[in-house]
């Protein structure tokens, strides 16, 4: 009967009450059932709950009566009984039954006698021994001395037997050892083999299904999250894996385009690797969100509204508006989210309004405002256990202008660009007071303050862009930026590639000491238009010519205005200056060329 739905038999209820009578005699007949025939009942009813058969009681019953079967003639069991009834089991306890003392001691029988078993495996039974093990732990068993051998004793094979692997095992084998990772296996035999199987994912990537897509890029981006480096294996599994996920776009499900848009942010934000098909591909899947909307579940929502927030400028502010404004309302209609979907739609949220407060042209949503102070009040009670959830209170009591009575305890790391331009800024100008990893208002420290000028200063190394392009801003830069303005203080931002280059430092320090009404020496402002010096600056850091920092949605005509006003408004600065109220960003440009100091400053 397992067998008839799993080959599409229509599950009806002649079926079911077939099973349903067979269950209670099952029960009966617990003694008299061989090892063979044990592995065989366990497989079945994984089968029928996987498919839908409901857990009733009597199923349940008929599991606990054969578990301690499991144990007693665990010597008895072939290697196929024990990669079926290891995969029986992860896939029950998936499917919501209680991992109670009597599985976990079938299990432990089990992995004792694996490796009497271990060169009588076969590939599809690896694959399905090492995506149960880590099915399992995934679900809360403990990681024992005993599972950890187990799954050593298997990375081997996984090596020696590659050849033979087909395309549903290399999806379940690199999902289990992402999986394996997450939860704390991180060996040298995992690595070797995971960069083994991903050489097998070029071979095969027109063979893979929706599904099996879906946890290879999941799978990718757990092990980047986790510390794999974008080697050239993985980044060559991803570019062949890609363009396979944007022609299958339209048959991926709900979690499925959930799954595959947090694998995309999260490696995008790996750093300095670049990898262009991930723009193409996160461009692909962005439409699919809208026609799904209704069928995402809240934590759906809480990953999509963090992972579209985590792309930053990557995405047209006009298409994140519109797909927060219908996701938020969602979440916030719903009385019953668990407090990690609420803190990561606030994170979201907030991203968004930050991204329309750094858009002078931007509608302001209070929409969205209302609906971060509604995640904040469910929020503004609890006590995070952890330094990031904290920070996210913080921020958002910080951007509603409310209180909160805690303060994170933020690292302060000190980069060497930082303190190169730090030195060199200082003896520019010997009697500017700077000060480092200054925390304001209890937000993230800024690497430089300019206390006297209420002037921050960033230095943004690559892991502040989208996919290490140093022109897309992510959220995090976003909102800190967003949030800095806010409280009254002028941001600059100084990529770190600005700092490599001693004629690009001397411009920006040049720029500061514009805005702190300090007189030039040597070649001014006007210079910068020449063509000798656009020439020389072009030459000076190849390619940054096409690394400004503008989105598609901030029309270039509108970015260097009103100087007037600007000097106006210097010539009213006391010594001790209020904060910045200014609705332009003000911008020096080349020909052809955008610079990459840019000067924000915020209309409170």
């Amino acid at each position: 009967m397992a067998k008839l739905v799993e080959n599409g038999h229509e599950q009806t209820r002649g079926l079911t009450e077939a099973v349903v009578a067979l269950l209670p005699q099952m029960s009966e007949q617990t003694a008299n059932f061989n090892p063979q025939e044990i592995a065989n009942l366990f497989w079945a009813m994984a089968k029928l709950v996987d498919n839908g058969f409901e857990q009733t009681s009597d199923l349940n019953e008929a599991i606990t009566g054969l578990l301690p079967c499991v144990k007693a003639k665990k010597d008895q069991f072939s290697a196929q009984g024990i990669a079926n009834l290891m995969w029986a089991m992860a896939k029950l306890v998936d499917n919501g039954l209680e991992r109670t003392q009597g599985l976990n001691d079938a299990v432990a029988s089990l992995l004792t006698h694996m490796s009497t078993q271990l060169d009588q495996f076969t590939p599809q039974q690896i694959a399905n021994l090492l995506w149960a093990m880590a099915k399992l732990v995934d679900n809360g068993l403990e990681r024992t001395p005993m599972l950890k051998e187990a799954v050593a004793a298997l990375l081997p094979h996984v090596q020696t037997q590659e050849e033979q692997f087909n395309p549903q095992q290399i999806a379940n084998l690199l999902w289990a050892m992402a999986k394996l990772v997450d939860n704390g296996e991180w060996t040298p035999d995992l690595k070797a083999a995971v960069a083994t199987l991903l050489t097998h994912v070029n071979a095969y990537q027109a063979n893979f299904k929706p599904q099996e897509i879906v946890n290879l890029l999941w799978a990718m981006a757990k092990l980047v999250d986790n510390g794999q480096k974008l080697t050239p294996g993985l980044k060559t599994a991803l570019a062949a894996l890609l363009p396979h996920m944007n022609a299958q776009k339209d048959q991926f499900n709900a979690q499925g385009i959930t799954n595959l848009l947090w694998a995309m942010a999260k490696l995008m934000d790996s750093g300095k690797e670049r990898v262009p098909e991930l723009n193409e591909a996160v461009a692909a899947l962005l439409p699919c969100v809208n026609a799904l909307k209704d069928q995402f579940i809240p934590q759906h929502i809480a990953n999509l509204l963090w992972c579209i927030a985590k792309m930053g400028e990557l995405v047209e502010l006009n298409e994140v508006t519109a797909t927060f404004k219908s996701l938020v309302c969602r979440i916030s209609e719903n009385p019953q989210l668990g407090q990690q979907t609420i803190f990561m739609s606030l994170w979201g949220v907030m991203v968004c309004c930050a991204r329309m407060s750094l858009v002078s042209n931007a509608h302001k949503n209070n929409v969205l405002e209302k609906h971060m102070d509604d995640l904040f009040t469910r929020l503004e009670n609890t006590c995070p256990d952890n330094q990031e959830d904290l920070s996210i209170l913080v921020m958002a009591a910080s951007w509603l202008g409310r209180a909160y009575p805690a303060t994170p305890c933020y690292p302060t790391i000190m980069s060497k660009h930082q303190s190169d331009f730090r030195d060199q800024l200082q003896s520019c100008i010997p009697s500017l007071q700077i000060e480092e990893e200054k925390s304001l208002n209890s937000l993230p420290p800024v690497d430089l303050l300019l206390p006297d000028h209420n002037i921050v200063i960033e230095i943004q190394g690559p892991f502040h862009y989208v996919n290490g392009d140093f022109k897309t801003r992510n959220g995090s830069t976003l909102l800190k930026i967003a949030l800095l303005q806010k409280a009254g203080f002028e941001v600059i931002e100084v990529p770190f590639k600005q700092i490599c280059n001693r004629d690009l430092m001397k411009l920006c320090i040049d720029q500061i000491k514009t805005r702190i009404n300090i007189p030039l020496q040597g070649h001014g402002s006007e210079s910068l238009t020449s063509r000798e010096t656009d020439e020389k600056y072009f030459t000076a850091d190849e390619g940054w010519e096409e690394q400004g920092y503008f989105t598609a949605e901030e029309p270039a005509e509108q970015q260097p205005r009103k100087p007037k006003s600007k000097k106006k408004k210097r010539k009213k600065k006391a010594s001790n200056p209020p904060p910045f109220r200014h609705d332009s960003k003000i911008v020096v440009t080349f020909k052809g060329w955008r610079a990459s100091v840019e000067h924000m400053l915020f209309m409170n």
